[in-house]
Parts: C-alpha cells; structure tokens; sequence
C-alpha cells in the first residue's frame, strides 16, 4: 500500500501550494476562456504531466486562444504554426543556411524554426502531410531534432497543443495510431453553454482590454511537474488503472464486449499517461492522492484516440465513449 508515510511529511505543504497556484493559473485562463472550464482543467493535467494534448473541435471555439492565455498564465514562451498541405519539415523544424561573409571561410548556420518554443499549437495538424507530421511528432517524443547528424534539444518545458478540425476531413492526412499515441490526452472542445456564451459576448465585443494574470514562470512549473511525479498513488489505484487499461485490449479474454467491438486497444503508454494524469488531476484539486474517480473521469481522454473500433462495433452503431464509458464504470 502505498501511502504518505513520516519521511513524506515535507511533501504536504509543497503539494499545498502547488496546487493553490494551478487553481490560480486556472481561475487566471477562465476570465479570457468561457464556459471550457473542463477543457482548461484537462489542458493544465497533461501541461503539469509532462505531456502533449490533442484539441479536437469545431472553428470558432477559442482553442487558438487557450494556448495564448495559458502561455502568459504560466510564463511560458509559446508560439503557433498554422499547418498546411504545403507546409514542410524545415518550415517547423528549421534548417542549415550557408553564410557567406568577407575575409571568413564559408560556414553553414543553423537558424531554428518555430518548434523551438515551450509552448506549441499545432493547428489543425492533420492538414500537413504525413513527412512534416513525423517531424513534429519525433520532436514531441524525444524532445529534440537532428539536422546535418547535429543534435538541438528543444526548451524545457515543451509542450505541443494540436488541434484538428472534426468537420471539414478533405484534404486531411489522419494522424496514424502510432503517432496518436503520443499524445497524453485526447481533449473534446464542446460548445459553451448558454450563460457562458452570454458572458463571452459582453466580454468580448465591449471597450474594455482584458488582461491575463501571469501565476507561473516555467521554473515553477518544472518544479510541479516533479512534485506531481512524487504524489503516492494508493494500490487500489494502481489496480484499477491496470484493469481498465487491460480490460480495453482484445484477445486477452477479460472482456467478451471488447473483444467483439475492439479492434486494437491501448498500449502500456496509456497506463503511464493514466497514473501522470490522476496525480495532477489530484494536484489540481487540492487532493494528496489519486482516487479511483479520477482513474473513471480521465478514462476517455487518456483512451479514447488509443482505440479503434472492429467492424462489428461500427455496423451496431457502437462508439468509443460508450465503451470506454461501460469499461470505467466497473470501476465504481
């Protein structure tokens, strides 16, 4: 079992005030953000996890504007690539350029692209084609980029928000399995409800400048990002994380449903992603450990793009949610 044992005691107050800055960063992005309060809570549990996210909405829903506020709520420098079918790797990446100056032997230089930055959107990153995808995705998992067999690291903390429009799919390359897996979680950005879209109009299209609070600098956030690795998650925990992961795989004969509707399920990756993300769910809500609740409310997210579904499932109208959500709900 593991739990906070006397040697641990000076973790409680760090875990305190960590946490009561990452509710002020998250109070900080609500004022420019309205009614995504999910959407910003699960966007800072994949930032505090180390992790990249996948945005997944229509136009229009301030996905471009989350990752500008959150970038000046935690002090981090963060810059956007529109992604495009033309768009190359050197066009995010960088590349090498040869200087030719007087009286100086001619040199290649290295001039970085705008992957070099601690905080990325990637919009609509299945726009680009499949070669510039891997380019990015490498960078996102290894954190950083060979050119010319010379090795540049990327900042500390990075960090990469994609986006991809669920509606407009002509045209588009599909992120490949294996690339989605990269991702820590996958976020649904819904439409704001009625109160929130009232708020945003007044707020919006009035005279009055709205300022972002700066609550972190990317310092402090490394130094939440560690503690989050030091929260102690109790077995019971560690076991429901385990089934549920287990019990979305087919073939491996806990679950007659998943193996009829499943037609490949989440690697050992999904299990690391769902122990990070329950530790900074517990973070950001105060809390010195995991519950099973969180393992149930960050299911989907951290499953949902680690799935596909068999023929079976599609043609009895079966979807992702609904089985993930059936999964999770053993776990109650």
């Amino acid at each position: 079992m593991t739990t906070l044992t006397q040697t641990d005691d000076n973790i409680i107050p760090r875990l305190e005030a960590a946490a009561e800055k990452v509710q002020r960063a998250h109070k900080a992005a609500a004022t420019q953000i309205f009614g995504q309060d999910e959407v910003i809570a699960r966007t800072l549990i994949t930032i505090l996890s180390g992790g990249h996210a996948l945005l997944i909405g229509v136009p229009g829903l301030a996905k471009t504007l989350l990752v500008e506020t959150l970038g000046k709520v935690l002090g981090l420098d963060a810059k956007r690539i529109q992604f495009t079918p033309d768009l190359m790797p050197s066009d995010i990446i960088g590349a090498e350029v040869l200087e030719d100056q007087p009286g100086k032997a001619r040199s290649f230089r290295f001039i970085k692209g705008p992957i070099f930055t601690q905080l990325l959107m990637a919009d609509e990153i299945n726009r680009a084609s499949p070669k510039t995808q891997s380019a990015l995705l490498q960078a996102m998992q290894e954190h950083h980029v060979t050119v010319a067999g010379q090795r540049h690291d990327t900042p500390a903390p990075f960090h990469v928000l994609a986006t991809q429009n669920p509606l407009e799919q002509e045209g588009t390359y599909p992120l490949p399995e294996a690339q989605l897996d990269r991702f820590l979680l996958q976020i649904d950005v819904t439409y704001p409800d009625l109160a929130a879209e009232r708020r945003m109009l007044y707020s919006t299209t009035g005279t009055e400048e709205r300022r972002v609070e700066t609550v972190l600098n990317a310092a402090e956030l490394q130094s939440i990002q560690r503690l989050v690795r030091q929260i102690p998650v109790p077995d019971k925990v560690v076991e429901a994380i385990l089934g549920l992961v287990r019990a979305a795989r087919p073939g491996t004969g806990t679950d007659a449903e998943t193996d009829k509707y499943v037609a490949w399920g989440p690697g050992p990756r999904a299990s690391q992603a769902l122990m990070l993300a329950v530790r900074a769910k517990a973070l950001t809500e105060g809390r010195l450990a995991p519950s099973v609740d969180d393992v149930v409310s960050l299911a989907e997210p951290v499953l949902k793009h680690r799935m596909a579904l068999s023929f079976a499932a599609r043609a009895e109208g079966q979807d992702i949610g609904s089985i993930i959500a059936r999964l999770a709900g053993r776990l109650e």
